[in-house]
């Protein structure tokens, strides 16, 4: 039976947590329906001290913002971006529209349609995540969407510049220096200022997560998201320092962000405490990550591999870091997560920042039930039925008649009962099924 060596907050702490989120965003999202653009700005000046008459960030404004970054960044910003788009365009080559004939005469398929209007949220309150500029805006192109518009907070008081850069390269349709639960928003209800769009995709902290929540129905979202997770499964073939940094690496992205050890090694369980205590002294992201580790940190021994993969699914974690003697075992074996990094040579800083997957991906277990971002999610996958003949509708419409007076529904046999007489020759009385 799993031992835990430490444990994180109380749940019902964490549920009270989100009931007050839940509260004022339900008030925010109401004020912009009713107000529009004059709610949005005075909730960009409450919130990010940021006011500006229009919003969306000028072609001037764009150039200046590239103009402030190195030859290196663009090369950089670009490097990561090819990456992203060489995966995503894998991805889209796996989905393919099909069209089958299933009977003589019936043939069905299925095609696969971009959504017309994506709206991208890019995070940057308190780092500038260029990176998500990346997962979703190239991610949605492949897919095809024809109208992509991307929302980041200001840096500092002023368009980050390296955000701006990459949702440019990335190609965005329209660039808007706008934050929080008033981008989200305004992008899915839309404004005077901004047509609304049709899906909302990209993280954000926990009033964007449950603005996405509100809006969901209204329009699509990529997936239920919260503070970002990781998990890491190691045994004795790692060491604690490894261990640390990675929990650590990904602690700091907020105070209420999840970060737990299982292993099979009580030595390395007490071995990576001890080194998040001593780089908890040098790191100078410290203030969050260690807020982080004391309300949501967790380590738990297990007897075997068998039992951390139970309880990694129990968790499904957005973020597995996998460093064992055979990382193959949870590829194989594991149901619930986000994302796998297999191995000690990779770490989720490269799946958030360069490397190809998508860093868009499912929390609060959410894992148990979607995967992350993807070119699929932009895509509806529908279907359509053609009829070639007159014996093929006649014998088809006979089942669904029957069938359909097995239910009651006498309008809905009427349809088949009409194409038997027309294309059958068969004398079927109104409101009767076919013999």
């Amino acid at each position: 039976m799993a031992t835990h060596l430490k444990t994180s907050r109380n749940a019902a702490l964490r549920a009270e947590d989100q009931a007050k989120i839940r509260a004022t965003v339900e008030t925010i999202l109401a004020d912009i329906e009713a107000r529009g653009d004059a709610a949005v700005r005075e909730l960009s000046i409450k919130f990010d001290n940021w006011d500006r008459a229009d919003y969306r960030l000028t072609d001037a404004e764009i150039k200046a913002c590239m103009a402030e970054l190195s030859a290196r960044d663009i090369e950089d910003i670009k490097f990561a971006q090819e990456q992203v788009r060489n995966f995503a365009q894998a991805q889209r080559a796996s989905m393919v529209d099909i069209e089958v004939e299933t009977l003589p005469g019936i043939v069905l398929g299925h095609k696969n349609i971009p959504v017309n209007a994506v709206g991208c949220y890019v995070p940057g309150g308190k780092y500038p995540l260029l990176a998500s500029a990346h997962m979703s805006v190239i991610t949605a192109k492949v897919a095809g969407v024809p109208r992509i518009i991307t929302c980041a907070p200001p840096f500092h008081g002023k368009p980050a510049p390296a955000i701006v850069a990459a949702q440019y390269l990335a190609g965005a349709d329209e660039i808007w220096c706008l934050g929080g639960i008033q981008a989200v928003g305004a992008m899915a209800i839309g404004t005077a200022s901004m047509q609304p769009v049709d899906m909302l995709v990209g993280p954000g902290n926990a009033f964007v997560a449950e603005a996405k929540r509100q809006l969901y129905g209204r329009v699509g979202i990529d997936l239920f998201a919260g503070p970002t997770e990781t998990l890491v499964i190691a045994d004795e073939t790692v060491d604690g320092e490894m261990c640390a940094t990675d929990l650590l690496g990904q602690a700091e992205h907020g105070t209420n962000s999840p970060a737990i050890l299982l292993t099979t090694s009580e030595k390395l369980a007490r071995e990576t405490m001890a080194e998040i205590e001593r780089l908890l002294k040098i790191l100078p992201t410290a203030a969050v990550a260690a807020k982080a580790w004391e309300d949501y940190g967790e380590v738990i021994v297990c007897a075997d591999d068998e039992e951390m993969v139970r309880e990694a699914d129990r968790i499904a974690s957005e973020h597995v870091q996998v460093m064992t003697r055979d990382p193959d075992y949870f590829l194989k074996h594991m149901t619930n997560y986000g994302a796998l990094f297999l191995g000690p040579r990779t770490n989720v800083s490269y799946g958030d920042k360069v490397i190809g997957t998508n860093h868009t991906l499912p929390t609060m277990k959410a894992a148990r039930y979607t995967g992350g971002l993807w070119v699929g999610k932009f895509l509806k996958t529908v279907t359509y039925q053609r009829v070639l003949t007159d014996e093929a509708s006649a014998m088809i419409g006979e089942y669904c008649s029957r069938l359909c007076m097995l239910e009651g529904f006498v309008g809905h046999a009427e349809q088949a009962n009409l194409r038997v007489r027309r294309y059958g020759g068969r004398n079927i009385p109104y409101g009767a099924a076919a013999e």
